[in-house]
């Protein structure tokens, strides 16, 4: 996937959301809030997918939730393409983003994550 795509998956295997237990639910929106609020701070995005994968060969594997920034570069360098047309052929095209540009977003992305935690527990308290 493009830069700036993150992945928001469980810590115990599941393979659905429907199988998330009551803790694990009640995290589940919080995070991928606050992913989505680091993907498009960091990326300025035109829009922001959040999407729901666990597909394996032949059954469901492990639940992954992609955080995924669409710029208007981004759907151009494909086509136009957008939504699910748009992940199918970046998957199949295998284009992966500089490494380099990967460690600092990810940097940048971890800055940004700690920010918006310490803003919560502030808030909590």
């Amino acid at each position: 996937m493009n830069l700036g795509t993150l992945i928001v998956g469980p810590r115990e295997h599941v393979v659905a959301i429907a199988e998330l237990d009551d803790t694990a639910a009640a995290e589940l929106g919080p995070l991928l809030r606050d992913t989505a609020r680091v993907v498009e701070a960091l990326c300025r995005p035109e829009q922001t997918y959040v999407c729901m994968w666990s597909h394996g060969r032949n059954a469901r594997k492990h639940l992954h939730i992609a955080v995924q920034p669409v710029t208007a570069e981004v759907r151009a360098r494909y086509g136009g393409l957008r939504s699910e047309q748009l992940q199918a052929r970046m998957l199949a095209d295998g284009d992966e983003p500089d490494i380099t540009e990967v460690e600092q977003f990810c940097e940048r992305a971890r800055e940004l994550f700690r920010t918006i935690n310490d803003s919560s527990a502030e808030d909590r308290s």
